[in-house]
Order: C-alpha cells, then sequence, then structure tokens
C-alpha cells in the first residue's frame, strides 16, 4: 500500500541515495516507483556507472523528515538485488564549513598593497579615528556591520538549545543579511544567560558594528536587554523577532484591509500570543491607528480587569481590550475582524475561524504548524497569511531586516524607534500596488527586488529627512542583482 507522508517533501529534506540496482531495460523507472511509492518526490535521477550486471545511479528526492528518508531508503531496498550504498542529505552538505565566510575587498599582491593595507599606512587611519571616532563608519568594516546576536535560549521553534546549537541559525540570518542587503552581518552567540552580562558583552563589542540585531533571546529578558541596549548604544538595536515580526505583519495588514474595505480605526483585531512578538505586532498596530485589539494569552484575554506580573504584559492588559471582554481566544474571535497568530499550532478550527466576522482576515503564524489549519480557515474567512512557504501570502522577517538595516547604515543612524518601524512596514505594503493586490497577494516575496530599496529609501528619509540618493553602483544593486 502506498504510504502517504502527514505533510509534504520539502528541499529542506532533499536526499541524494547511491544506489547499486540490478541491470534491467526499467531498473531506474523501478527505482522511482520504489520513491514515490514511499511518497518521496524524485527531483532528479543518473546513472552513474554500469556495470555488467548492476547499475549505480544516483537518485535525488524530496522528503518529509528523517524517518522519511529512511522510509524511502526501506523501500528502496525491498527490491530484490538492491542495495542503498550511501545517503546524502542535502542540507547538512549546504552547511559543512559554515555558510558565510569573510573576503578581501581589495587585492593582496605587493608590497605596496601590504603597506596599504597593514603597516606602515594602516596608522595613518587609526590616527584619523582617534582623533574623530565617528570616521569609523567612513574607515573601518563598521559601516556596513551588524552583529546578530543571541544566547540561544529561543530558538526558531527549538527552544533553548546553547550557542553552539544556534550557530547555524545566525549563520543563516547573517547570509540573509548579505543576499538581500548588501549588509555585513557576523553571527555573535554567547554563552551565558545573565542579562547584565549580555548587555555588557554586547556594549564591550559595539566599537565593531554599525547596528546591533538581538535575535533568538527568550522573553521577558529580551526585553530589558532590548531596551537597555538602545539606551546605553550609539548605533541602532533590533530585536528581529519582537519587531521584524512586527513590521511585516503590519505590512500584510494595511493591504489585507484594503482589499476587504476595512479601516484599521474599526476593526476587531485578536492578537493570540502575547509574548515578544505578539507584545511589539499589538503595540505598532495601535501607533497605526488600531484601538480595538485584545490580546489572548493561555488563560484567556488579557484586559484592564486584572493586573499581569510581568511589565510588558501588564501594560497590554492596561492599554487594550477596550471593552473589557473576558474569556478565551475562541470566544474571543466571535465577530472579531482580524486573528493574528504567533502562539502555538492547531490551537484553533475551521469552525471557529466561522465565527468570525464577514471578510474576515486570519493570519497564523505560528511555525511551522500554524494555529488553524490555512485550508479550514480560507472555507471562512477573505484572507488567510502563513510564516509558511509553502501557502500563499508569507509573512516572513526577511522582507524586512535587510532593507532596514542597510537604510540605518545609509543614513548612520544612531538610534531605531516605533516611528522608524511603522514608516518600514508601509514600505513593504507599498510595494504591492493597487492592481497587484488580492487575496493571495497582499505582500510581496522574499525575492522581490523592489523590498529592500523601498524600505531602506523609507529609512533614510526618516532618518536624515532627505530624499536618499543613489549611486549608480550602491551596495543596494550589487544585493539585488546577486544570483
Amino acid at each position: 500500500m502506498k504510504a502517504v507522508p502527514m505533510a509534504m517533501p520539502s528541499p529542506s529534506y532533499t536526499v541524494t541515495l547511491r544506489v547499486s540496482v540490478p541491470a534491467h531495460p526499467r531498473a531506474t523507472q523501478h527505482l522511482v516507483e520504489a520513491v514515490a511509492d514511499a511518497g518521496g518526490l524524485v527531483t532528479g535521477i543518473d546513472t552513474v556507472e554500469s556495470l555488467e550486471k548492476h547499475l549505480i545511479v544516483s537518485v535525488t528526492c524530496d522528503c518529509v523528515n528523517t524517518a522519511h528518508v529512511q522510509e524511502v531508503r526501506g523501500n528502496i531496498e525491498m527490491m530484490v538485488g538492491t542495495v542503498v550504498e550511501e545517503v546524502s542529505d542535502a542540507t547538512m552538505q549546504a552547511h559543512i564549513d559554515g555558510k558565510i565566510s569573510v573576503e578581501l575587498k581589495n587585492p593582496l599582491r605587493t608590497r605596496q598593497d601590504l603597506a596599504r593595507v597593514y603597516t606602515p599606512g594602516v596608522a595613518r587611519v587609526c590616527k584619523a579615528i582617534h582623533k574623530n571616532t565617528a570616521e569609523a563608519r567612513r574607515l573601518t568594516v563598521k559601516g556596513n556591520a551588524v552583529a546578530v546576536v543571541t544566547d540561544g535560549t529561543a530558538v526558531l521553534g527549538l527552544g533553548d538549545i546553547g550557542p553552539e546549537a544556534a550557530l547555524p541559525v545566525m549563520e543563516g540570518k547573517a547570509a540573509l543579511f548579505k543576499r538581500f542587503g548588501d549588509v555585513d552581518a557576523w553571527p555573535v552567540c554567547l554563552d551565558t544567560k545573565d542579562t547584565e552580562e549580555i548587555i555588557s558583552i554586547v556594549k564591550a563589542i559595539a566599537p565593531v558594528y554599525g547596528g546591533i540585531n538581538l535575535e533568538d533571546i527568550s522573553a521577558p529578558r529580551c526585553f530589558e536587554i532590548e531596551e537597555r541596549l538602545r539606551e546605553e548604544l550609539d548605533i541602532p538595536v533590533f530585536h528581529d523577532d519582537q519587531h521584524g515580526t512586527a513590521i511585516v505583519t503590519l505590512s500584510a495588514l494595511i493591504n489585507a484591509l484594503k482589499l476587504v474595505g476595512k479601516r484599521i480605526e474599526d476593526a476587531r483585531i485578536v492578537v493570540s500570543g502575547v509574548g515578544a512578538a505578539g507584545s511589539a505586532i499589538i503595540r505598532l498596530l495601535m501607533l497605526h491607528g488600531a484601538t480595538d485589539v485584545i490580546g489572548c494569552g493561555r488563560n484567556g484575554a488579557l484586559g484592564p480587569f486584572r493586573e499581569e506580573t510581568n511589565p510588558h504584559r501588564n501594560w497590554l492588559a492596561q492599554n487594550t481590550n477596550p471593552r473589557g471582554f473576558q474569556g478565551s481566544l475562541k470566544e474571543a474571535l466571535a465577530g472579531a475582524d482580524v486573528l493574528i497568530g504567533v502562539s502555538s499550532g492547531n490551537i484553533l478550527t475551521g469552525d471557529d475561524i466561522a465565527t468570525m466576522a464577514d471578510d474576515a482576515i486570519v493570519f497564523a503564524m505560528a511555525n511551522p504548524t500554524p494555529e488553524v489549519d490555512p485550508i479550514a480557515a480560507g472555507r471562512h474567512a477573505a484572507i488567510v497569511a502563513t510564516g509558511r512557504s509553502d501557502f500563499p501570502n508569507q509573512i516572513n522577517n526577511v522582507l524586512v531586516f535587510p532593507g532596514l538595516f542597510r537604510g540605518m547604515l545609509d543614513a548612520g543612524a544612531s538610534k531605531i524607534d516605533d516611528e522608524m518601524l511603522r514608516q518600514a512596514a508601509i514600505a513593504v505594503a507599498d510595494v504591492v500596488s493597487d492592481e497587484e493586490r488580492n487575496a493571495n497577494y497582499i505582500i510581496p516575496g522574499v525575492f522581490d527586488p523592489r523590498v529592500v530599496d523601498k524600505v531602506a529609501d523609507a529609512v533614510i528619509r526618516y532618518v536624515t529627512g532627505k530624499e536618499p540618493r543613489h549611486k549608480k553602483k550602491s551596495k543596494r544593486d550589487k544585493a539585488s542583482n546577486a544570483k
């Protein structure tokens, strides 16, 4: 009987199997059928070697997870005389020796080159910076460098896995900075969970960087770390899990509300999840004009009817839920115009979405499993978005942070504030024109080359009060043209 995986095969589980199979006119056909019967998706097949009695065949396929890879292998080896000699995992292969590196901007071929970039020439540059430390932005990597800082306590959906295990994610973030914004970012994974120590370390390394991107630090420590660093440093400090998510959520909501003909001032909005991301989303929505917002945690709606021990949750409780609603998330959805989920998977059903107002908007962004099945939600909501790439309307932070930092670095920004975040959100939303906007396209794709320029220009305009001036070959040109 054909085995059908619960989820779809994905490029994140691409494997190549080296298989010895008896020589037969339809050997490769049978091999493809064996993979397909196990639910794998074949993306390539090559005969590596043809022997008298056997063929050595390389089969590349997408699977669902590690267990599914073993199922595919087992199905192949059920073929008489067939042996799987080797299995190569493309994702693991892509991480060997890391995903990023340092490259020279200028050649080092002669003594003259060496004299200019190092001793004795470098001393003159050092003196210029010593005289005016602001020159470090112009004469060193500082002007284009960002530290991606984590303690590994809240990584993706993995939780507290430590600094070493967090490093592949931070490398990936640095790769996205480079690919989309031509920003030179570097992972800084700290072997401490102590709030004061993290703040002290980041302050100590700050002279090298033009900005700090905090990443995957658990709440509530992430709030204090960000607030303190913003106060005590003269470079922008940005916590992407909070504010990147908030920006891209507002961007998508701006366009979704336009489609259904509703105003944010009039919309009843329910946010599932009141941690770092939920808190930042609510604050940014309110800055943009939202007035009727209910934040729901594990114990139901927050509101002025009770004090919260966490000061950030208490701020939400005292400044949201103007109708004083008391009840569960499911109860809060009745008559709501918008659901924004940044909580846990499979906590709602299509029937729950059916209780929402006409032309409802559902952003189910829990990863990898959304709060509600997108297909079930789509039977009742006018617009559905998720954080996943295999459904329309992917709400993805990569739309925001490369352009945001590109703009801040180019403008020489010393700080970041909520209005800058709001302007960035409007810029992302504006990428989608009135003609393009529809229920399956409320936010641009991650590879849309217009996004970084729009966001960076909005930030430069906000910081400097002037229109951006683009050079013929800007850093952004190179990034958007990268293959």
